[in-house]
């Protein structure tokens, strides 16, 4: 049978070309017809870069992917311009041609879509007759056998290294989209746009020979009228990493004002200290405070902040919260998915940290690429939207089109980044920006320089540009950061959104430099896999250049600068890279004021103090100004709970660089306080912002008489106040498995409120009875009086009793519960003697 080939093709006069491209045609879609089955293929500048692929779909009343006819067909113009809030370029203008193909088998028929631009090609299917559930799709890709691919296996959360080998020869396995290939010299990325809840995602299936079909997650989609669009992203190296394409086939922005949406660096603390920072209030408020004097406008607290059950009551985030506004740094949260993966627990959970003053959430273990799931994704973002919340998902599916549609997703995981301990090889660092940050804002997380890597310091550094995220999650620890003051000074400059994108040079796996523009600075990246080399820096435009390099040295981090109007060769060393700050010479450095607080000191006296309700207790603190310009309009008073009070402000008009101002006041304790660990801070308040340091007051209150407490730290394991099931006490035992002993005179009972500490709840399964369990034993001359059933880290304070007449050695025993877990913190809350 003769082949009916229809060819659509895309028109040059108007496109918007990508420099690589300028002065020639875009990429061409040739939809060809043969025995009722359809192909599509893909050709550039006269060349097949994709091969003939099968398209259509099976749905459970009819079967559109053969016995179809011709109908018809329809073309028309796209021109769209719209604005993102963040990613590699902000302003977007879509120039595309779409030709809607209408098939028919027997009395159905089956809408094939397709959109050409300068960048690539796209397909969907539409369905104008309801013919029931999808169960599969024809569709797939062919390449030459002997193209080069750099593909990833296929993992539900997007966490594999991309490796490279080629297109005939892969393992028949599934693989992640994006999936990129090189056929002789031209590119095609393929992946997928606008998933929603309307749909299933898909992934490839090398099914062999260069065959790479799409298989759904679900075996049926139901309701579906229009699939997502299959995407080719083709043409040259330049092309495939500067495109939008995935973004402009995405819906229009469903946030009509963005002005709350703004991208930036965030100090992420989780690889700088892990679950105990992320619990610990001091430690992120220092966190704030190195964010704050960097001009960082965000800090994100990990997994553990609300282990607590009662963490509504109890949490640290709103205090966190305060003290972070007061140094223009927003706070971001982490929220497992299960806490919010239902309209009920949204609408419990949510607008508690929205009161709060929360401003970002990282929302994780989605895991899924299922229909039910992407119906989710429909729901929770226009409610964070409303909400004003920004989004980081982890655990997540791709970016699909998100940043454009819902452009308060700053960035997306999906990515086999800086958390894992193996895998993070220089070759999958260097093909990411050619491959999975094409499609959207990934959250690698670099920047962690305290870590073990493969790569350099200066190959770490150049991450920072050559990773896209509109938030970009810094996962250092302050001092990693002051000991290489280099990475600091660039860092502090380099924004996280873009006016424009290019990759100067480049080959996955193996080297990339890239500049990425704001405003009138050009900020680049360039890194390498392998042994030590030269890269070039090519001049970005005529005239003369600022050129400010960082790169490694023989003995660390080494800055260059000149001015020039040639390109620069920067040697580069083994697994290594550098960055730079290209500028016009009108200064003579092209780095500018960050908007950091100003440097101060605060010092309090005493650091720490008990006290009980009522009584008084004096503080002293200093506050000195250690930045290089004067601080007016300054007061300077301890901040105090509620129902508590202090003596008055010390004010001065005028605190001069290397000036001090001290004060003295006299703090009254409420007469209902909170007990257990309150930190009442000197807090010095200056042009908007604020400067503390604390004192800590450990707050009891006292028994009547005839009873007393038995001798205890008072505080819990990790030096927290001692709390069990909610219930905080400023008395007691915080304690492992362990024996404490007393000898007691004439006593008559023993009380204490007893259970598993706070602390540890929440860092292992709840479900299993696991994450603290013990028993809590009373002996009394080593006679067993009183022993409790085993306590698990979910269970309420349980107040106990005991009669201890006669006994004249008391022990206060905390066993493992006989399973030998960890996490085995036990409170003895108030433990006392009646005598």
């Amino acid at each position: 049978m003769a082949v009916k080939t229809l060819v659509v093709a895309v028109l040059a006069a108007g496109l918007i070309v990508p420099p690589a491209q300028a002065g020639t045609s875009g990429p061409q879609a040739v939809v060809s017809s043969s025995g009722g089955t359809i192909t599509l293929a893909v050709t550039h500048k006269g060349k097949t870069v994709v091969q003939p692929s099968p398209v259509g779909i099976t749905t459970e009343r009819a079967d559109l992917s053969s016995g179809l006819t011709l109908a018809g067909k329809s073309r028309r113009v796209i021109f769209e311009h719209y604005r993102t809030t963040s990613g590699k370029k902000r302003d977007r203008v879509v120039r595309a041609t779409e030709t809607a193909y209408r098939f028919t088998t027997g009395a159905n028929r089956l809408d094939l879509v397709v959109r050409e631009s300068a960048d690539g090609v796209a397909y969907r299917y539409e369905l104008p007759q309801d013919t029931g559930a999808v169960t599969g799709e024809a569709s797939a890709f062919v390449l030459p056998a002997d193209a080069t691919a750099w593909l990833a296996k296929f993992r539900r959360d997007y966490e594999n290294p991309f490796l490279r080998m080629t297109a005939g020869t892969a393992e028949p396995a599934e693989y992640m989209h994006p999936a990129l290939f090189d056929v002789g010299g031209t590119y095609a990325l393929i992946t997928e746009s606008d998933v929603d809840g309307r749909y299933s995602g898909g992934h490839l299936v090398h099914t062999g020979g260069g065959r790479f079909q799409i298989e759904l997650w679900d075996e049926k989609v139901s309701g579906a009228r229009k699939t997502p669009w299959r995407t080719m992203i083709v043409g040259s190296l330049a092309t495939v990493v500067s495109s939008t394409l995935v973004d402009d086939l995405a819906p229009p922005s469903r946030i009509r004002d963005t002005s709350w949406i703004k991208p930036g660096p965030a100090v992420w603390t989780w690889l700088a200290g892990g679950r105990t920072a992320q619990q610990d209030l001091a430690k992120q408020k220092e966190f704030v405070d190195y964010a704050a004097a960097r001009g960082w406008p965000y800090v994100v607290v990990d997994a553990g902040w609300y282990d607590d059950p009662n963490w509504r009551q109890t949490s640290f985030i709103p205090e966190l919260v305060r003290y972070a506004k007061a140094r223009n740094v927003g706070i971001h949260t982490w929220v497992r998915f299960s806490s919010v993966d239902t309209p009920e627990k949204r609408a419990d959970y949510l607008p508690w940290l929205q009161r709060w003053g929360v401003q970002g959430l990282k929302i994780d273990f989605m895991d899924s690429d299922g229909q039910e799931r992407y119906r989710w994704y429909d729901e929770i973002l226009p409610e964070t939207a409303r909400m004003h919340f920004l989004v980081n998902f982890h655990g997540a599916t791709l970016p699909h089109g998100v940043h454009r549609t819902w452009p308060h997703v700053m960035t997306t995981e999906a990515v086999h980044g800086a958390e894992k301990s193996s895998g993070l090889t220089t070759s999958h660092i260097t093909a990411l920006p050619f491959t999975r940050n094409v499609v959207g804002g990934m959250d690698y997380t670099p920047g962690g320089f305290h870590r073990a890597r493969a790569n350099t310091d200066g190959g770490e550094l150049a991450l920072s540009v050559l990773y896209e995220s509109g938030i970009q999650n810094l996962a250092g620890r302050p001092d990693s950061y002051d000991a290489r003051p280099l990475a600091r000074w660039f860092l502090e400059q380099a924004p996280t959104a873009w006016d424009e994108t290019r990759l100067l040079s480049g080959r996955p796996g193996e080297n990339v430099v890239m500049a990425r523009r704001d405003g009138d600075r050009w900020f680049v990246g360039g890194a390498i896999a392998g042994e030590a080399r030269t890269l070039d820096l090519p001049a970005l435009g005529g005239g003369r250049w600022l050129v400010e390099v960082v790169r490694d040295g023989a003995a660390g981090l080494v800055k260059e600068t000149q001015v020039t109007d040639q390109k620069l060769t920067i040697p580069v060393a083994k697994d290594g890279g550098f960055v730079a700050i290209v500028c016009r010479p009108v200064r003579d450095t092209c780095a500018r004021p960050t908007g950091g607080i100003p440097s101060t000191t605060v010092i309090v006296s005493p650091e720490r103090v008990s006290v009980q309700p009522g009584q008084t207790f004096e503080m002293s603190g200093t506050f000195t100004n250690t930045s290089d310009r004067a601080l007016y309009g300054v007061t300077f008073a301890p901040r105090v709970p509620s129902g508590w009070s202090a003596s008055r402000a010390v004010r001065a008009f005028r605190v001069a660089p290397g000036e001090s101002l001290s004060g003295r006041w006299t703090v009254t304790v409420g007469a209902n306080p909170v007990v257990g660990l309150t930190d009442v801070p000197a807090v010095a308040r200056f042009s908007g912002v604020e400067a503390e340091k604390a004192t800590r007051t450990h707050v009891w209150k006292p028994l009547p008489a005839g009873q007393s407490y038995v001798p205890g730290n008072d505080l819990s394991v990790e030096g927290r106040t001692l709390t069990t099931g909610g219930v905080r006490f400023g008395k007691g035992i915080g304690t492992t498995p362990a024996d404490k002993t007393f000898e007691l005179g004439s006593c008559s009972r023993f009380d204490a409120t007893v259970g598993v500490d706070d602390e540890v709840d929440g860092r292992v399964d709840r479900a299993a009875g696991v994450g603290g369990t013990v028993t809590f034993v009373v002996v009394g001359d080593g006679r067993v009086l009183y022993e409790s059933l085993l306590r698990k880290s979910v269970d309420p304070a349980l107040p106990i009793s005991v009669d201890v007449g006669g006994v004249k050695s008391l022990t206060l025993r905390v066993t493992d519960g006989g399973d030998g877990t960890s996490l085995d913190n036990a409170v003895w809350g108030d433990a006392r003697l009646h005598c």
